[in-house]
């Protein structure tokens, strides 16, 4: 069973940049699609980044956020943060293949200020 742990969040002023970190123990990396996902008070989960066979963004991050992973640990660099990235920060798995992300860890908070 993937189990799996963030770490990174914070607070930053706007135009900062933060790293998270989401690290895996229980299956190989190799066989898994790592995801990205985030949730702002009072609104629905998004999903922010994935990497797997292929690398994706969603549109409002392309360009300032980059996901890369190393080893069992996947990372999402946050460059030139704006107020409209807080939120509580999620890495999920899924088996590459599947549709659906299965696995999720606790979250971290990530705070931009303005």
């Amino acid at each position: 069973q993937v189990q799996l742990a963030e770490s990174g969040g914070g607070l930053v002023q706007a135009g900062g940049s933060l790293r998270l970190s989401c690290a895996a123990s229980g299956r190989s990396f190799s066989s898994l699609n790592m995801g990205w996902f985030r949730q702002a008070p009072g609104k629905e989960r998004e999903f922010v980044a994935s990497i797997g066979r292929n690398i994706v963004y969603v549109p409002s991050v392309k360009g300032r956020f980059t996901i890369s992973r190393d080893d069992n640990i996947v990372y999402l660099q946050m460059n030139n943060l704006k107020p409209e990235d807080t939120a509580v920060y999620f890495c999920a798995s899924r088996p590459i293949g599947a549709f659906k992300y299965d696995v999720w860890g606790q979250g971290t908070q990530v705070t931009v200020s303005s």
